[in-house]
């Protein structure tokens, strides 16, 4: 057996022209492996082509070319076992309204044609936080209520892998916490997951890999950590304990004065430690009252990859960072 839980090769897909309008290349031959056991985030663009993706894995897509490898079953050859393989927690709130949640599960577990011992409707609504309404209509559940019916819609047939097409749009935060428990718990136990975010926090916090899709091509595939290392512009803020005269000046190391009095100090991690930056700002005969490090996140290297902007670019500019307060521990350092 492969060692990836998914395998694509050469994927294209060409919408039709329509009317005036030329056809539309979704896909342009992506190629892309996805580890088992892993968190892979699946991130870029509206219109990137993310949707299609996924639509193909599921098998709601015809794909135009290209080859598709879900858990080791070819998915033109073995489509019945690729589908198995996956289950799909899709974006829009797509519940008949005139079904109660244990309904919805079992309509869906005879869908895959699960006997009767092999159903966990039961199981699965306590795991979403939906016992009590088991037999409510589902027309009758709240918007974050739905989304925890499609999370378990996704997981009747015990599927290898686990998609959560932008599963935390518009909810709550006791929501939120309540999927990213299971999803931790889910991918302990083996399960692969693939998330599609636009809050790009939550995939930092929990992807293992991620790929970066722009116009249709993979533009970016790494680990998180990886990725973060893409740039290496950092920022140090001094606030200094007293009046400055002049400002630290070294090799690889910019200085400026904010108008509040702090020092931002602009610097690449490939060429400059942190160590060397505050050794300079000492010998300036700087007193430190307090200082904070500011690194790029996910969201800087996405718009970097997904932009004209340059990938060396700093991150949010450190000048609108507020001083501390007055009565925070004097020298005490933030990361």
């Amino acid at each position: 057996m492969t060692e990836d839980a998914i395998r694509i090769e050469g994927l294209t897909k060409i919408y039709r022209a329509q009317r005036s309008q030329p056809p539309k290349h979704a896909l342009k031959g992506v190629d892309l492996t996805i580890p088992r056991g892993s968190v892979f985030g699946l991130l870029g663009p509206n219109g990137a082509g993310k949707s299609t993706l996924i639509n193909i894995l599921a098998g709601l897509v015809i794909k135009t070319s290209g080859r598709v490898t879900i858990w080791g079953f070819d998915q033109d050859r073995n489509p019945r076992q690729s589908r198995a393989a996956i289950g799909v927690m899709p974006q829009e709130l797509n519940l008949d309204p005139f079904f109660t949640p244990r309904g919805a599960l079992e309509v869906q577990a005879g869908l895959y044609g699960l006997s009767r011992k092999q159903r966990r409707s039961d199981e699965i609504l306590e795991m979403v936080g939906l016992a009590d309404k088991a037999e409510a209509y589902a027309r009758t559940l709240s918007g974050g209520m739905r989304r925890r019916l499609l999370l378990g819609k996704a997981l009747v047939h015990s599927p290898h892998i686990l998609v959560l097409d932008e599963p935390t749009a518009g909810v709550d935060i006791e929501l939120r916490q309540m999927l990213w428990q299971n999803v931790r718990r889910l991918n302990r136990e083996g399960m692969t997951i693939i998330l599609t975010t636009h809050y790009l926090e939550e995939a930092q916090e929990m992807c293992d890999e991620i790929a970066i899709i722009a116009d249709g091509e993979v533009v970016a595939r790494d680990s998180t950590g990886s990725m973060l290392g893409r740039l290496d512009a950092r920022a140090m803020i001094i606030w200094p304990d007293g009046p400055v005269g002049e400002l630290p000046q070294a090799e690889g190391i910019e200085a400026e004065l904010r108008g509040d009095g702090a020092i931002v100090l602009s610097y690449r991690s490939r060429q400059t430690s942190a160590e060397r930056v505050l050794e300079v700002v000492h010998g300036a005969g700087i007193r430190i009252r307090d200082v904070q490090t500011q690194e790029p996140d996910l969201e800087d290297v996405f718009l970097a990859l997904t932009s004209r902007r340059q990938p060396g670019a700093l991150p949010p500019d450190p000048r609108d960072i507020s001083p501390p307060e007055e009565d925070a521990g004097a020298g005490r350092r933030r990361g």
